[in-house]
Formats: C-alpha cells, structure tokens, sequence
C-alpha cells in the first residue's frame, strides 16, 4: 500500500517536475516571444499536432496500461520497450514521406524541412518512455524533476543563444529537439531499468487488450485538443495562430499543468485502492476539491491580469493574445477535473467506456470548428468553453456511478469554492479599472490583492480543503525535505 506521505511527497514533486518542465520553458518561451514573432511561433504550432499525435500513436496505451498492472515484469517491460521504438521509426519514415503534403497544405515551404527535422523528435522519445513509466509507477517524481531541470534549462539557454544570433524558427526546433535528447540521455544515464531482449507475445495481448482502447481514446482526445491549431493555420493565418499558441502556453502553465501533475499522482496511488470503495470515494473526494479550490483560484486569477500579464511579459506586440487568453482560461479550469473523473475508468479497469465516450465528446468539436471558420476564433473559443462543460457532466456522470461520488455531490462540494474565486476575481476586476500605474505595477498590485483576498478569505471560513493543503504544506515545510 502506498503511504500518505508518499502520495503527498508525489504531488509535491510531481509539481516540481512540471514547474520545471512547463515553468521553465514558459519563461523561456517569454525571452524567445521578444526576440520572435508570432508568425514563427505560428509555424512551430502547426507541427504541434504532428508530434502530438505521434506521441500517443508510439505510447498506445501501455504507460496506463503498465502503471495498472500490479506486478509487471521484465518481460512486460522489454515487450512494450521494442514496440515503442518499432512504432516510433514506423511514423518517422510516413512523416519524411509526407513533409511535402504538409508544406504544400499549409502553403508554407518551410514545413517541409522542419517536419523532417523536428520529426526525430518523436523517435528520440521513445527510448526513455518505460524509464518514465517505472519512475511514475514507483510515485518517483524527484527522480523526474531533476531530468526535466538540466534538460529544460541547458535547451533553453541554447535556444535563446540562437534566437539572439538570428536563427529564428531553428531556435525553437533546437529548443524541442535538444530538450527530447538531454531528457533520454538522463532517464537512461541515471535509471537502473534496462530492457532485455526479448518481445513476449502474451505480454503484449494482455496489455495491448487494455492499452489499445486507451489508445484510441489518447488518440481522439490529442486531435481533439490540436485541431484547433490545424484549423487556425488553415483558414486563417500563421501570425493569427501564433497569438493562439501563445494564449494557450500561458492557459496550460496552471490548467494542463495541474492537470498532469495530479493524474500523473493519483492514478497509480487511487489504482491501489481500487477494491476498496470506501477509501477509493473518501481519498478521490479530497482530491477533487483540494485540486479545483487550486485551479479556479489560479484561473480565475489568470483571466483578470491576463492584460498587464501580456505586456509586462511578452510586449505590446502580443496584445491581441488577451482575448483569446481571457476565454481560454474559462476552458481550462474544467481540464483537471475532466482529467480525475476519467482516472476512475481506467482505475476500474473500463477502457472500453472511456473510449466510447472520448468518441461521443469529441463529435461535440465538429460543430465548434464549423463555427469557427464561419464567424471566428472567439466563437471557437466560446464553442470549447461549452464543450468542457458537458465533458465534464459526462465523465462525471459515468465516473460518479462507479465510485458513487455522483455529478451532483461533485457539484456540491465545488459550489463554495467556485463561488469565492468568483467573487474574488470580480472584485479584483473593479479595482483594476481605476488603476492607472504602469503595467508591472499594475500586475504586482492585483497578483498581490488576489493573494491576499484569498487567503483572508480561506483564513476565515476555514475551509476544509483549504487546511488540508496549507497543513501538508507546512508539515512538508517544518520536515525540510520532501519525502518520495
């Protein structure tokens, strides 16, 4: 059974992990916005998807599927190690062959030699995906976390270097493509795992009939979340989507970012408990309010400064992001919770549902992307905002049945904390209007106003979960180190 404090230390570290990886690269995606423009970051944002759904098609699957299973072996290991790698050269050599359909369906000649360049990305990963697989399944998150610091901060320094020199584009391919390198160079350096050489056909039945379905569904859910960018770079232009892609790098800093950090913790430690129904409820219930009372809070926040945020971080010339970022951050704050609620289907061992209703959802984007070409990214944005919403309803519906933690309990317990960061952040605003400081002033004043609100507020009520994360806060903070 895994220990409280082990849990706890994963989320911590866990977070230091994602800080170091998202945290780090968003500061360097700052320096790099001042010395690039909207339409380069535009043409790396097309490729996004590409990789994307590489990714998922070179996984499928059987991370989750690994992490589930209670006593993988070495042969389990190795078996999904030689398919991974298979795959990866597999969608390598159709991305080669087709970088010129890319370029020409974009309408942008450059495509074709990045695609191929940036392409090797997706085999470079593949070598260290089951070092991250163990790492996870063990809670090891500090392991991770020092990974992602030497490699995010040496390939940003890099990147910057170039950018500075006027390499352009080539700053960013240098940015993903040293980061994927120096990242397998260290799982491989400091993991004791290594694979033997052998491909169990059984091994993979077994785990291919669980992870294929989630493949699928990681399928539909990646395409999902970037065919806005394919759109975007279709009818509209690179430059718009630049102002896109840089909305959503600062949206997915606290949404995408909490989300991963808690599904990447709480699925294998809510995986254990998955026979006990009563602990499983009691330790999920928790967990969904501690996270949300998190996340409303941060985007919420977001959405008010996201102004001031623009300017004093990236520049003028980034302005016409702030729309887009004001509506996007409404989207993102159901992420964690889509996230949680679907842990519990795998937890429970129903692939097959969570693929049925990853199809159902995801037929809701068609009508959304037709709205958008017609009047808009706003409206787009608009679209996905009300398609979060009954994902949520939805995974929480089915989720609720299995744990019986049902849509409306989860509602419940979210009012209050929901209702708070609203107010905050309404009040935020108003105050806002009657500042006329400099930008940095302006976002030092409502960062600290909505801090201070908050925690008087939380101070006062005595929110339940409120003190349960400033108490593991503090114990974390009196131990002096962080346990795994």
């Amino acid at each position: 059974m895994i220990k409280k404090e082990k849990a706890i230390g994963g989320v911590i570290w866990s977070f230091i992990d994602s800080i170091a990886n998202q945290g780090v690269l968003f500061i360097i995606g700052i320096i790099l916005a001042n010395l690039l423009s909207p339409y380069e970051f535009g043409i790396i944002g097309i490729l996004t998807i590409i990789i994307a759904v590489s990714q998922s098609l070179i996984d499928s699957g059987f991370s989750t599927a690994l992490i589930r299973k209670l006593d993988c072996s070495q042969n389990d290991y190795s078996t999904v190690f030689f398919f991974n790698i298979t795959v990866a050269i597999a969608i390598y050599i159709l991305l080669y062959v087709c970088a010129e359909q890319i370029s020409i369906f974009f309408e942008i000649k450059e495509l074709k030699l990045l695609t191929r360049i940036l392409g090797l990305g997706v085999i470079i990963n593949s070598f260290s995906l089951i070092q991250k697989t163990i790492l996870t399944k063990e809670i090891n998150f500090k392991q991770q976390a020092k990974v992602s610091i030497v490699s995010s901060v040496i390939a940003g320094t890099v990147a910057i270097y170039m950018a500075y020199s006027g390499y352009g584009v080539w700053s960013l391919v240098v940015l993903t493509l040293l980061r994927f390198f120096l990242s397998t160079l260290l799982f491989w350096v400091w993991s004791k795992w290594r694979p033997s050489f052998v491909f169990n056909f059984e091994s993979f039945t077994k785990l291919f009939s669980f992870g294929s379905k989630l493949l699928v569904s990681g399928l539909i859910d990646t395409i999902y979340q970037n065919v806005y960018l394919l759109i975007i770079g279709k009818y509209f232009s690179a430059v718009q989507l630049g102002y896109f892609t840089r909305a959503i790098q600062f949206q997915e800093l606290p949404s995408k970012n909490l989300q991963g950090i808690i599904s990447r913790v709480s699925y294998p430690v809510l995986a254990i408990m998955q026979n006990d129904e009563v602990k499983l409820k009691k330790s999920y219930q928790q967990l969904v309010k501690s996270t949300m009372l998190v996340t409303f809070t941060l985007m919420f926040g977001m959405l008010v400064v996201s102004k001031s945020m623009v300017l004093v971080l990236i520049g003028e010339k980034w302005l016409p992001v702030v729309p887009f970022l004001q509506l996007l951050c409404l989207s993102g704050m159901f992420y964690p919770l889509q996230s949680l609620n679907l842990n519990i289907l795998n937890i429970k061992g129903r692939s097959d549902l969570y693929l049925k209703l990853e199809i159902i959802k995801k037929t809701m984007a068609v009508p959304v992307i037709i709205f958008g070409i017609l009047y808009g990214i706003e409206i787009m944005i608009i679209g996905m905002i009300i398609s979060s919403f009954i994902s949520y309803y939805i995974n929480s519906y089915w989720s609720g049945k299995m744990i019986n933690y049902s849509f409306k309990e989860q509602i419940k317990d979210l009012a209050p904390i929901f209702i708070i960061a609203v107010l905050i952040n309404t009040l935020l605003y108003i105050i806002s209007l009657y500042l006329s400081f400099n930008a940095f002033y302006i976002l030092i004043i409502q960062i600290g106003l909505a801090a201070l609100m908050t925690i008087t507020t939380y101070e006062i009520i005595k929110h339940e979960s409120y003190m349960f994360i400033k108490n593991e806060i503090i114990k974390k903070t009196l131990d002096g180190k962080f346990k795994r």
